[in-house]
């Protein structure tokens, strides 16, 4: 991972960064992100504060793992205060369907009763239609956790498809009993 905790990160000029001690704070036009570096990291801006420079301090297996880490954490979080993250999940099967009601999403996937996940305060969870949820937010390790816990309240299952999924996921069927020989 050191030759990718090599590559500086870019910064746009959108975003500002402030460095205070092993804290990151990472400000963009959709939010603020904030991250505690390990202390084998020193993080550093560096040429004229267009790039954030991040190196290690020993050559430990600990300093090289953390090295690449940091890095792709902080090019991440300037990613999600610019752009931000999104995920798509599909409803798939008969009579599925989604639906929000104030902070709650409610999922219909044939159980008896419906699925109520609460949505966290710092995304953005919309339903286009009944069978699409959107999962917006600027931390992509929130946004990617929630579309998965979603997902997990009925994955699809293989031998017809039903299920929650993420759009454009390929479920591959299993063929069902054979018929009478």
């Amino acid at each position: 991972m050191s030759r990718l905790g090599r590559k500086p990160v870019a910064l746009p000029d959108k975003v500002k960064v402030s460095i205070d001690g092993q804290t990151v704070n990472i400000e963009g036009p959709l939010g603020k992100l904030s991250y505690t570096a390990n202390p084998v990291i020193t993080v550093e801006l560096g040429e004229g504060e267009k790039e954030v420079i991040v190196s290690r301090k020993e050559d430990t297996r600990t300093g090289k793992a953390m090295h690449g880490l940091t890095r792709a954490l902080i090019a991440n979080m300037v990613e999600g205060v610019e752009k931000g993250y999104e995920k798509r999940l599909e409803v798939v099967g008969v009579g599925y369907l989604a639906a929000i009601a104030g902070d709650v999403l409610q999922l219909r996937v044939g159980f008896a009763n419906e699925i109520h996940k609460k949505i966290p305060k710092d995304l953005t969870v919309t339903c286009p239609d009944q069978t699409h949820i959107l999962v917006k937010g600027i931390d992509k390790q929130r946004v990617g956790q929630f579309a998965a816990e979603v997902r997990a309240s009925r994955k699809p299952e293989p031998y017809k498809g039903k299920g929650v999924r993420y759009q454009g996921e390929r479920v591959k069927l299993k063929p069902g009993k054979a018929a009478g020989k």
